[in-house]
């Protein structure tokens, strides 16, 4: 996979030929049973993320995360044993026309039925938060999503970041906002009465979801906005440079940042956050 920066977006070009419908269904069954399937269907037992009776929104950016995750759920909903109904939403925030021909264009071949509706967020974005507008995009983006999804009526709001977004945001957390924080695989939406966000790509590396675009010839979106294209070297890339580094030295990196939040000993921290309530270790040192 060829990755160069275009007018407003940085694209990611496949190294091989557009395969068929019908060859992209069955690689990601075949060939990506191991590193994408398996894992996509363990994720989705695991954390509990489909249930009997669910209607799920799958977001779709464009990009290669979200149109395999779209592809998944094709399958699980094709070869699965559970009852659930699908809607597959794209929000167009701002697109420049050729970006949105190119995200049709891929849903199409893909055999993915997306339902597109307009957001205007990079309009709003660009007025309010110019210089730092990705928080507020991602935001912006999400509240939109979860309207939509619910007034289709859905119960969750599927979306696709992948096992190396979960590392890379618990890394930003400890060295950048000085807290303990991971990217959960499913949380209960605030401003959305009975919406859950799920995320079943959870144990999916990115390298394999690299791979499975690369194989089907598919030329996904990676970034529409200007602004965010601008500013390429931000925190998260160096975040993906220094684990890169950390590789060379500890292969097994990755994995241990991964479990490490599921293995906090509370017995050896210095403060902790519960619905809202910050504790100090001293508060509770002598009560046992």
């Amino acid at each position: 996979m060829v990755s160069i920066a275009g007018k407003g977006c940085e694209r990611l070009i496949p190294t091989e030929e557009k395969k068929s419908l019908e060859e992209i269904e069955r690689s990601l069954v075949k060939t990506y049973r191991k590193h994408i399937w398996t894992k996509f269907v363990k994720a989705i037992k695991d954390y509990n993320l489909v249930e009997e009776g669910d209607k799920i929104a799958v977001a779709i950016s464009g990009g290669k995360d979200s149109l395999l995750l779209a592809k998944c759920f094709q399958e699980l909903k094709k070869h699965g044993q559970m009852n659930f109904e699908l809607e597959f939403i794209a929000m167009d925030p701002g697109y420049h026309p050729q970006i949105k021909d190119l995200l049709i264009e891929n849903c199409n071949h893909l055999g993915i039925p997306v339902h597109i509706y307009e957001g205007k967020v990079f309009e709003v974005v660009d007025k309010m938060a110019r210089d730092y507008p990705c928080y507020l995009c991602a935001r912006m983006r999400r509240g939109s999503l979860y309207n939509k999804a619910q007034e289709l009526g859905c119960n969750k709001l599927a979306l696709g970041h992948h096992y190396n977004d979960v590392i890379e945001t618990t890394l930003l957390n400890v060295l950048y906002g000085g807290n303990f924080k991971t990217m959960l695989p499913k949380l209960k939406a605030a401003n959305f009465e009975n919406m859950e966000l799920i995320r079943p790509l959870y144990y999916v590396e990115e390298e394999y979801i690299k791979r499975f675009t690369n194989n089907a010839g598919i030329w996904p979106l990676n970034c529409a906005c200007m602004v965010a294209a601008e500013k390429i070297g931000n925190k998260r890339y160096e975040i993906k440079e220094l684990i890169k580094e950390l590789k060379k030295n500890f292969d097994g990196v990755e994995k241990s940042i991964f479990k490490s939040a599921e293995n906090v000993s509370m017995d050896s921290i210095l403060g902790w956050e519960k619905n809202g309530v910050k504790t100090k270790y001293l508060e509770v040192y002598d009560e046992e």
